[in-house]
């Protein structure tokens, strides 16, 4: 089977890397996301294991698409019946670009009528639609007048691992925060240092990672668990998997410092970390005070003035930041327009990313060379 683990723009170096790690075979990034190949247990495996990847996708068939009529028979002519049947719920989503048809909406009515009516004539009966927790996740892509129809492994967006508290202002998504800190060069032995972390995105997500638990033991189920053919034997390989992971978890991690001015978003970030088993040192103070002597890497996703304020000395702060840890990766998040005073090291180039729909970019400095 081939597969499609999507992710965020500027990410797919990173889930490139971790799908590799994973052994799985045929790894190659693409825009959106990153190919691979295997059979299912290769899409359990990284629905399990990745912190990047949103949703991941196997194709079911590709047709001419010029019209509604080549969307409907190119999509009744798949066979759904190992996954799909009257007593499942189902939901499309839809995307296009460069086509006749340009209506995402329609293209999701389009795809549900052609799946269930394909349904009720064998069946004599329909799935009903549930756009809020469906059984069975279908993506249409339409491109250049060219359908691809996609099942989605994952179910819910992989990014929802059921650990952070809800009430955050302005929340960094876990799977670009995973992004972030994998980008930023941090070890995950030395201390892992987030000076304005919030409601404490960044940390858990180092916490995770440098105790190598999967972040899909969290999760209540998959989107395959729900299917048709999800027998005895599918549960037992997930299970195993499941095991095999428990296993190589670490009992703890390096130390996970944050800091931030508001005490309310620190007392959500200890709620989450104590249902995410990730032990935190958390303190109020402000991002310009930072200096955490032995620290091995500095992340932050300072505000950017939009959701939240930014302050009017908060390029200076940076630099600061940047030079006082002159012998720690320093990874910025920060928005394009984003001021920063000069510094005495010199950065990596850096990397465009989004948060949500807001352009941003990572900039990342390397440790200096200790003094002999």
């Amino acid at each position: 089977m081939k597969f499609f683990a999507t992710a965020a723009k500027g990410t797919e170096p990173a889930l490139r890397d971790e799908l590799r790690e994973l052994q799985l075979p045929g790894v190659r990034a693409d825009r959106g996301g990153v190919h691979f190949e295997g059979e299912a247990i290769a899409a359990y495996r990284a629905c399990l294991w990745s912190r990047v990847a949103l949703r991941v996708l196997s194709p079911l068939a590709t047709f001419e698409a010029p019209d509604e009529a080549g969307v409907y028979e190119g999509v009744h002519a798949v066979d759904l019946d190992a996954v799909l049947d009257p007593t499942r719920t189902l939901v499309v989503t839809a995307a296009c670009r460069s086509s006749r048809l340009t209506h995402s909406g329609y293209l999701c009515q389009l795809t549900k009528d052609a799946v269930v009516d394909r349904i009720r004539t064998r069946r004599g009966a329909r799935p009903s639609v549930d756009k809020r927790d469906a059984d069975v996740h279908l993506f249409l892509h339409l491109a250049k007048d060219v359908g691809t129809l996609y099942l989605d492994f994952a179910g819910h967006s992989l990014h929802e691992r059921g650990l952070r508290m809800p009430g955050a202002e302005a929340p960094l998504r876990e799977t670009l925060a995973a992004a972030v800190v994998r980008y930023s060069g941090w070890d995950r032995e030395s201390p892992f240092v987030d000076p304005a972390c919030g409601s404490g995105t960044l940390l858990l997500e180092a916490g995770l990672w440098a105790r190598r638990v999967a972040p899909g033991l969290s999760r209540e189920h998959f989107g395959f668990e729900r299917w048709v053919g999800f027998g005895d034997a599918e549960r037992r390989r997930l299970d195993e998997l499941k095991a095999e992971a428990r296993a190589l978890e670490r009992p703890s991690a390096p130390p996970l410092i944050g800091r931030d001015v508001a005490e309310d978003a620190l007392a959500l970030a200890r709620q989450s970390a104590r249902r995410a088993n990730v032990s935190l040192r958390l303190e109020v103070g402000a991002l310009g005070d930072a200096e955490i002597a032995d620290a091995g890497a500095v992340v932050a996703n300072p505000p950017y003035g939009r959701r939240l304020a930014r302050p009017a000395e908060l390029g200076r702060d940076l630099a600061r930041l940047v030079d006082r840890h002159a012998q720690a990766h320093v990874a910025l998040l920060l928005a394009e327009d984003q001021p920063l005073a000069r510094t005495r090291r010199r950065p990596e180039p850096p990397r465009s990313l989004f948060n949500g729909d807001i352009p941003c970019v990572l900039r990342t400095w390397s440790p200096l060379a200790p003094l002999p």
